[in-house]
């Protein structure tokens, strides 16, 4: 009889810590979304800016300084629901803007201009990494989230469901080709 209690304490002692465990790493998981977050927020707020920077800058045409502008203005106020959709707009007009390569030569002329056509390539090509690695990091958790063990146990306790940033992010093809050479 105590060897079967025995037997039967050392059962919900390991079920116990594998659960402590999994607990743990969902909370890892949930803190890396969190650190990921903040790093795509940061580039993301890092492309506005330089954008409007060189939006107002008086390089660019009028008509492609309005658009960027208007664009990078939206991406910097935009509320978190509109956020993924204000980004792809700014996406898109960083590719109708720079579509030309005498954009790109022309902010590279100006003064100070080559320093700012490296910062905006820069800045441009970080976005979808910072994304990617964000992204990577929501669907761990979801993945981990999804197992039945972690819904039984409400391991996942009162954190709310992780959920990828979904934008355009694709770069303007005259930046892609300047990163290369």
């Amino acid at each position: 009889m105590t060897a079967t209690l025995i037997w039967i304490l050392v059962v919900l002692v390991a079920i116990g810590l594998y659960l402590s465990w999994t607990a743990g790493r969902l909370d890892r998981l949930h803190a890396r979304i969190d650190a990921a977050r903040a790093a795509l927020d940061a580039q993301l707020l890092r492309r506005a800016s330089v954008a409007q920077e060189l939006a107002t800058s008086g390089v660019l045409d009028p008509a492609a300084s309005i658009v960027l502008y208007e664009a990078a203005h939206a991406a910097r106020q935009a509320e978190e629901e509109q956020r993924e959709v204000a980004e792809s707009d700014l996406s898109q007009a960083l590719r109708a803007v720079f579509a030309d390569v005498q954009q790109l030569e022309a902010v590279r002329e100006a003064p100070g201009g080559e320093a700012a056509a490296h910062e905006l390539t820069e800045t441009v090509l970080r976005v979808p990494m910072a994304r990617r690695f964000h992204n990577d990091a929501v669907g761990g958790a979801r993945r981990l989230r999804e197992h039945r063990k972690v819904r039984w146990f409400r391991l996942a306790g009162h954190a709310p469901f992780p959920m990828a940033f979904e934008m355009d992010d694709e770069p303007p093809a005259v930046l892609m080709d300047r990163s290369r050479s």
